[in-house]
């Protein structure tokens, strides 16, 4: 807090008084008044008031308090909470065409995009999208922001969107929640079958059967294995049709989940697959 040689030690608490609510409840408080004078000339009235009240009158303490409770207090005024960082534009207008296929934008992670790279605990990744998608918003308790750079469970990195084909996200999950082998590879976790058996419900948002399974394979990319799934889950949150795709490095198990429903996987099959196909750490 910058000092201003104009306001003295009790005008600093009376300020820094608000900062607990506002740590609670997601709202910005200030003054009706448009100027800081007239707020600290509201203050110091409301003091001097106070004072003289007290040095006049020798009334007892629970009298004083009743009329204090009665006194009017400075108008304080409930703002909405600042927007999320998400940007509610298309994807097109802020990210350079894919080079391997110009009708698509790539993505391309970097430290300012999400906590757990900030923090060093998942290594950048990119994928392909179609230019007019969105990027939504990651509800903070899922973000993971609450608990780098040690997370016990898993979390969700970004999220992009699109009403007429479908959605994709990035979920994070630590390796020790997995193995207890430092640095593991994903043969060392185990085959495809075990891994989405562990991480299943973080595609579907629910719980994911066995028998929603149709499909699994593995794709080596320079040195990095991934392994990539076809699910059909009726009752998933996330759509009834999900494709996924993981790979660990370092200490996290970075999962790749592209979701549409019925009507969505019937027009834009293709183009969601494409967009795992580009997935990579």
């Amino acid at each position: 807090m910058k000092c201003d040689p104009g306001v003295s030690t009790m005008d600093k608490r009376h300020e820094m008084a608000t900062f607990p609510f506002t740590s609670i409840f997601p709202l910005t408080l200030s003054y009706s008044s448009s100027s800081s004078s007239s707020k600290l000339s509201t203050f110091h009235a409301f003091r001097a008031s106070t004072s003289e009240y007290v040095s006049s009158q020798h009334t007892p303490r629970r009298e004083f308090l009743k009329g204090l409770a009665l006194m009017p207090l400075p108008l304080v005024v409930l703002r909405e909470p600042p927007p999320s960082h998400a940007r509610e534009v298309e994807v097109g207008s802020f990210l350079p065409p894919s080079p391997s296929d110009p009708s698509f934008v790539l993505f391309t992670a970097s430290p300012k995009d999400t906590p757990a790279l900030r923090a060093g605990n998942v290594q950048p990744y990119k994928f392909i999208l179609p230019p007019t998608w969105k990027q939504a918003r990651v509800a903070n308790i899922l973000s993971g922001n609450y608990c780098q750079p040690k997370c016990a469970e898993p979390w969700v990195e970004v999220k992009f969107e699109d009403e007429k084909q479908g959605k994709v996200q990035v979920v994070a999950s630590p390796l020790i929640r997995l193995t207890n082998k430092p640095n593991a590879t994903i043969e060392d976790i185990g085959s495809p079958e075990k891994l989405i058996a562990s991480l299943g419900p973080f595609v579907t948002g629910n719980t994911l059967d066995p028998e929603e399974l149709l499909e699994t394979s593995v794709e080596k990319l320079g040195d990095q294995t991934y392994y990539k799934y076809v699910l059909e889950t009726p009752y998933a949150l996330t759509g009834t049709h999900n494709l996924a795709k993981a790979t660990a490095k370092g200490n996290t198990v970075v999962l790749f989940v592209v979701s549409a429903n019925d009507k969505q996987w019937q027009t834009s099959e293709e183009t969601l697959k494409a967009v795992l196909d580009s997935f990579e750490v």
